[in-house]
């Protein structure tokens, strides 16, 4: 079976609101076995709710609306999903007296529109909201000669969360056909889209029965593989048998199969070698200490550093001569290099990582242009340097910094 799902509100079509909704409940579908084949987000508009509704209807088993029952004149999914389906509305009087004893126990006396929470689709079960005032509702039943399951939910994440679990879940348990899907996820890093693709689409192409996925984002591809198969047993066996081909092709490059971060990777790494790590950042301003540090238990590997924004602090912090940088200029090779050296003689590190580069959006020049970077990693066995011209505005610019530190880190502890 395959599933739908439609987040209801114009907020949501808005740079300050996030549909997290339709994440949990594709979670909680894909553990049954069920599929989700599409998403969409609807304004509070009748007409257009409708018509999503009705499509939904004639394309997947399972549709799910999130959010539009509140009790104000915006709130129009039952609405729209009883148009859709040829339904009437009825007002239930058990739910109005249940929401007339809610808000009296709160020294309230409940408005006249949230009565109009107490509407419940002709054929619908209502589902019972312990957490807030909009009960939920399902569906089953027959549109155009096939079977279909409608579900709706509050918009509240905590109170739609709490009511799939205790009312949705053994619903479809009860009614859901067996369905077994195996996933697995293979990360790569600083590897263009397209070199992967090329790489590995001969092999993933011959199966036919995995469904594949390419993801690419801030010095990072991710390999989705996924198949349903009748057992869980059969469907864990053939994404296995794909996700080692491909790793036979791409070899080192994955960093990652079981969808750790890079930084839980070089965690792993530098604990398993005994090796500790500190940093002189100037460009990330200190974004690869913090992703460093945003896992527990980092202090046993990494020591810390410095940002050294002025050339003075590279100076004084990192023990970069004063004649190197007015020499090379403080975006340099050479700087990057002694930044590295320095912060790892200071702190008595293992490794020792330095970045210099230009940001954005201004300060680049014809010579030194803006996401031009270098990154560099000095240990025992010496240093390296990475010259790099990143695309893109001042975050992206940090973030692919910070990526091509860790992937560095990375392949030397290897």
């Amino acid at each position: 079976m395959n599933a739908e799902i439609i987040a209801v509100g114009s907020e949501l079509l808005t740079p300050h609101r996030q549909d997290t909704n339709s994440l949990y409940l594709t979670e909680k579908l894909n553990e049954l076995g069920i599929e989700v084949r599409f998403k969409c987000i609807v304004g509070d508009d009748a007409e257009g709710l409708t018509a999503a509704a009705k499509l939904a209807m004639r394309r997947s088993d399972i549709i799910i609306f999130s959010g539009g029952l509140g009790p104000t004149e915006d709130d129009l999914t039952r609405e729209a999903v009883a148009d859709a389906l040829g339904l009437k509305l009825q007002r239930d009087p058990e739910i109005i007296a249940k929401l007339e004893e809610r808000f009296a126990k709160r020294g309230m006396k409940m408005s006249a529109n949230n009565a109009k929470q107490a509407d419940i689709l002709t054929s619908a079960a209502m589902l019972p909201n312990t957490l807030g005032t909009a009960p939920g509702q399902w569906i089953s039943g027959k549109y155009d000669g096939d079977e279909r399951l409608i579900m709706l939910l509050p918009g509240p994440p905590y109170e739609l969360k709490a009511m799939f679990e205790g009312e949705c879940m053994s619903r479809l348990r009860a009614r859901v056909p067996a369905q077994h899907i195996a996933w697995r996820t293979l990360k790569m890093a600083m590897m263009p889209e397209s070199q992967v693709d090329g790489r590995v689409a001969p092999i993933y192409k011959t199966y036919s029965d995995v469904e594949t996925t390419i993801l690419a984002g801030a010095g990072e591809i991710q390999l989705h593989l996924r198949c349903r198969k009748d057992s869980q047993a059969e469907a864990e066996a053939r994404v296995e048998e794909l996700a080692e081909k491909i790793e036979d092709e791409l070899g080192d490059a994955i960093f990652s199969r079981k969808g750790e971060t890079i930084e839980q990777i070089v965690s792993y790494l530098l604990q398993m070698r005994n090796m500790t790590l500190a940093v002189a950042e100037s460009c990330t301003g200190g974004q690869l200490a913090e992703r460093i540090t945003s896992l527990s238990g980092s202090s046993r590997y990494f020591l810390g550093g410095a940002v050294v924004y002025s050339n003075e602090l590279k100076t004084q912090f990192a023990n970069v001569p004063k004649a190197l940088i007015k020499q090379h200029g403080a975006v340099s090779r050479e700087v990057a290099a002694s930044m590295a050296e320095g912060i790892r003689k200071r702190c008595l590190s293992s490794y020792g990582v330095g970045i210099t580069g230009v940001a954005g959006p201004s300060g680049g020049t014809e010579q030194k242009p803006v996401g031009l970077v270098y990154i560099a990693l000095a240990g025992e066995e010496g240093t390296q340097v990475v010259e790099r011209n990143f695309p893109g505005d001042r975050k992206r610019i940090r973030q692919f910094s910070t990526q091509q530190a860790l992937e560095m880190i990375r392949r030397a502890l290897l």
